[in-house]
């Protein structure tokens, strides 16, 4: 065994813990630690806990106590830069300096402002050895979301289509259900299980009812809700009341840049018409959202951007063809997830409405990221081409 070796299981033990963090930490990112001794025995292990709780360095670290475990001059595999500042929990560099470790391997650097290199800086100070980078794609693959958000300061959006082989969503007369396996929907919903919000349109809603929450796979959290409804026609019965979740709906009112409060038009019935509308949907637990700029349809690039605000980090859209084709035409879409049924509709709805294309110029490029059989169906995955610079590496 090299010397690199033991350092590489570590790490990847480190980011399987991370994994076990997948569906809890939103809107914080996946991390997780492993703290040995010097003779190489794990002493502790642990991941980060849902917002608000504790971080993966202090799990470990409790671990590592419960066991009765000193850790004093051991090192420690974590998949983030420990954080520095005091946020809903107490620095992490500050807990691990006190218990004594004596290294540090570090796969990202964490690109929040308020990280960024102080509390490898500050570990540094007090005589800790940090190694940086080992583990660093897989660690970015689990956080690309929030990777993105702190340096774009917008979402990853992942979108969700399930067509027919010859690409299209449902018949003629609008019967989708079920194109596609029990199985891939079930895959389908681990998506959402991960993402910190579900966006749809109203179209979708007017048509199918959907609940649009995770059944299919267990889950600790149901992610948030987002509905893109420019006219305010969300039904107040609708399904999407049902499970217990924020929900955000943007309408095309105006809104304070601001302070974010809707601004009613001059018109007195109409603004008293709105009003109601949006009381009743706040009373159902709904938030209502405007944008910045007056005019009918919803700005797709300024709600990607309200989303970060709102600190959703993956967007896990299931939407119809109006909507996917209005998130491609803005280019906003970073990753493409078809599930791929082998029928042949013939015709039917398509997975896009768009403008007619004229040049090959005009094509959008995606690359593959993965093929995966599900059951009978195909799941490919394909990712915008060129991608955002996203890399939290430090040379």
């Amino acid at each position: 065994m090299n010397s690199h070796e033991p350092h590489q299981a570590f790490m990847s033990l480190a980011l399987s813990q991370a994994q076990e963090a997948l569906f809890i930490t939103s809107p914080n990112p996946r991390v997780g630690c492993v703290i040995t001794s010097p003779r190489g025995e794990i002493l502790g292990l642990g991941h980060t806990q849902a917002a608000g709780q504790a971080h993966a360095e202090v799990m470990a670290l409790r671990d590592a106590s419960e066991k009765g475990h000193s850790v004093k001059g051991s090192s420690v595999y974590v998949t983030l830069e420990p954080c520095a500042h005091t946020g809903r929990t107490p620095p992490c560099c500050d807990a691990l300096i006190h218990a004594g470790v004596r290294e540090v391997f570090v796969s990202l650097i964490d690109p929040n402002p308020l990280v960024a290199g102080q509390g490898i800086e500050k570990l540094r100070a007090h005589g800790v050895t940090v190694h940086i980078g080992l583990g660093a794609e897989k660690a970015q693959a689990l956080n690309i979301g929030f990777l993105k958000r702190m340096q774009l300061h917008t979402p990853w959006i992942r979108s969700k289509i399930a067509a027919s082989i010859d690409g299209h969503t449902a018949t003629d007369s609008g019967v989708s259900q079920w194109i596609t396996s029990q199985a891939a929907r079930s895959d389908g919903h681990a998506y959402r299980a991960r993402a910190c919000c579900i966006l749809t349109g109203i179209g979708t809603l007017l048509v199918d009812d959907p609940s649009l929450d995770v059944r299919a796979v267990p889950t600790p959290r149901q992610p948030d809700l987002v509905v893109l409804d420019s006219g305010l026609r969300t039904p107040l019965d609708a399904n999407i009341f049902r499970p217990k979740r924020r929900t955000y709906i943007y309408c095309a009112l105006q809104c304070d840049p601001q302070s974010h409060e809707l601004i009613y038009p001059e018109n007195q019935v109409q603004a008293r018409a709105l009003r109601q509308k949006v009381q009743a949907l706040n009373q159902l637990g709904a938030v209502v959202l405007g944008q910045p700029i007056v005019q009918p349809q919803l700005d797709l690039t300024f709600v990607m951007k309200d989303l970060a605000r709102l600190q959703m980090n993956e967007v896990h859209v299931e939407a119809g063809a109006i909507l996917n084709g209005g998130l491609l035409k803005e280019r906003l879409v970073d990753e493409l997830v078809l599930y791929m049924a082998p029928s042949w509709l013939g015709s039917g709805k398509a997975m896009s409405d768009m403008p007619l294309t004229q040049t090959l110029a005009d094509v959008q490029q995606f690359s593959w990221h993965d093929v995966t059989r599900i059951d009978n169906d195909l799941r490919l995955t394909l990712r915008r081409k060129p991608l955002p610079s996203i890399s939290a590496k430090v040379p």
